[in-house]
């Protein structure tokens, strides 16, 4: 049976945007129709690379799509994706969804309107690790997250809890299950004008707690989670898709036993696209839908509001 290939696009093809192009080139199920990108020279390099067009606008790209990834600076993502859920593109917009609630609700009422899909690209959801974490977590009770990188420009229109931190946000309110009931932040700037590094503590109406930390000013780079619940604890790498899980077991050394957790590992935004795709295509919900995406950017914007409440006073 031939399958029809599903028409993508790419808006922005920068560090990230032109990973996209790259993967829908060659998925399976899809077609990289072309690309929307304001530079001129880098439009060539990447139609080059990979024989696509270049559309001169929004319009052009909709009518040759049927689902864009929405790759551009934060501040820009309402005003590409609106329009092009109004001419009927389904839309992978790049984390975090928008930069206010008000705009992811306009996002999600075009959406809604247009009878489109709007996935969220909260990358980690689609690490191998991830999948473990979702089946064996079944009753956290407390959760350290630590996610480093060293300072780049691309990025810095947002503060570190939208740059970086958003990406654990999203992680524990998946895994904890739970409304947040309170928030306690900090944070400070030392390159940008906004937060560079933030430290939030999550109260959930479970009894779960939540300790994130994230730094765009580090010397290494580090993205791990530990996830305790009653028995012992998983602790993971997500850069290294690896992992280990300790638990209590009385007939052990020490009275706790050690196991690697078994990962298969692969190429995160392979993942993701290659399951973007697919629910275009059978036109189901996607594991990171709009909605979830609204959700880790209010409580995002919550931590930042603090956050900057807190320089302010110094």
């Amino acid at each position: 049976m031939t399958v029809t290939r599903i028409r993508c696009g790419v808006a922005g093809t920068g560090s990230l945007g032109q990973h996209h192009a790259r993967i829908y080139s060659t998925l399976p199920g899809a077609e990289l129709a072309g690309i929307y990108e304001p530079d001129d020279q880098r439009a060539a390099e990447i139609c080059a690379r990979h024989h696509c067009a270049r559309f001169a606008t929004l319009d052009d790209m909709a009518a040759a799509c049927d689902a864009v990834s929405v790759v551009v600076p934060t501040n820009y993502h309402a005003a590409l994706a609106i329009p092009l859920l109004e001419k009927g593109c389904h839309l992978l917009v790049e984390k975090p969804l928008c930069v206010t609630l008000e705009e992811a609700e306009q996002i999600l009422a075009a959406a809604r309107k247009a009878d489109r899909i709007v996935q969220v690209g909260h990358i980690e959801h689609y690490n191998p690790v991830m999948s473990y974490l979702e089946k064996a977590v079944t009753d956290a009770r407390y959760i350290t997250a630590e996610r480093l990188a060293p300072f780049t420009p691309r990025g810095t229109e947002v503060g570190v809890v939208l740059d970086l931190m958003i990406h654990d946000i999203g992680i524990v309110l998946q895994l904890a299950n739970s409304e947040v009931e309170k928030i306690d932040a900090v944070g400070v700037s030392v390159v940008t004008k906004t937060e560079d590094i933030a430290n939030a503590r999550l109260a959930f109406r479970n009894g779960c707690v939540a300790n994130l930390s994230a730094s765009r000013v580090s010397q290494k780079k580090n993205r791990e989670i530990r996830v305790f619940q009653t028995g012992g604890y998983a602790s993971i790498d997500f850069m290294g898709q690896k992992g280990h899980t300790v638990r209590v077991d009385p007939t052990a050394e020490g009275g706790f036993a050690k196991e690697e957790i078994p990962i298969e590992k692969a190429e995160p935004l392979a993942v993701e696209l290659g399951s973007f795709v697919a629910c275009v295509r059978e036109r189901k919900s996607p594991k990171v839908s709009g909605e979830l995406g609204r959700t880790a950017l209010e409580v995002a914007l919550r931590i930042t509001e603090q956050i900057r409440a807190g320089m302010a006073r110094r």
